[in-house]
């Protein structure tokens, strides 16, 4: 059975944006570069040439990774989501146990997911531990600096 990937409807927009501009810009532009550092003679001493077909590989490994990840989408819009217990999508609220102090993210798929802005990825420990529970329930989870403990305050859709 092949692994669905969970996105929301706007995770999906830009995973496909991203490979359009991969395929219909990035791929003409470092083509071009190719050509051009052709034209500088000897190709094995020549930077350009070399610097320009790594590029290319990466970007061919990105849209095959993003084709992958496309073909597996599982759009879950979380505003049509509602319940008691964390799913993807939730915006989850838990405070540590130890210090009390509390913390919301926002539970995402894994190119969506910015700690920064307060996301967490669906994949990471944190997210995996706190799946199916409801307000109230306590969860350990083994971080980098050891295992700590969460109290669930609130799990919100939309």
């Amino acid at each position: 059975m092949v692994d669905r990937y969970p996105t929301t409807p706007e995770g999906a927009v830009k995973l496909r944006e991203e490979l359009r501009h991969l395929k219909d810009v990035e791929r003409l532009k470092v083509s071009r570069e190719i050509g051009v550092a052709r034209e500088h003679g000897d190709l094995s001493e020549n930077a350009e040439y070399h610097a320009a077909k790594e590029r290319q590989g990466m970007i061919e490994a990105r849209v095959k990774d993003l084709e992958d990840k496309l073909s597996r989408a599982e759009v879950i819009d979380p505003s049509k989501l509602s319940g008691s217990r964390v799913a993807f999508g939730a915006k989850v609220t838990i405070s540590n146990v130890d210090s009390g102090e509390e913390v919301t993210y926002r539970i995402l798929g894994a190119e969506e997911s910015n700690l920064d802005r307060g996301s967490i990825s669906i994949t990471s420990p944190l997210a995996r531990a706190l799946l199916g529970r409801e307000v109230g329930d306590e969860v350990k989870v083994r971080m980098p600096a050891g295992e700590r403990a969460y109290e669930v305050v609130s799990v919100e859709f939309g």
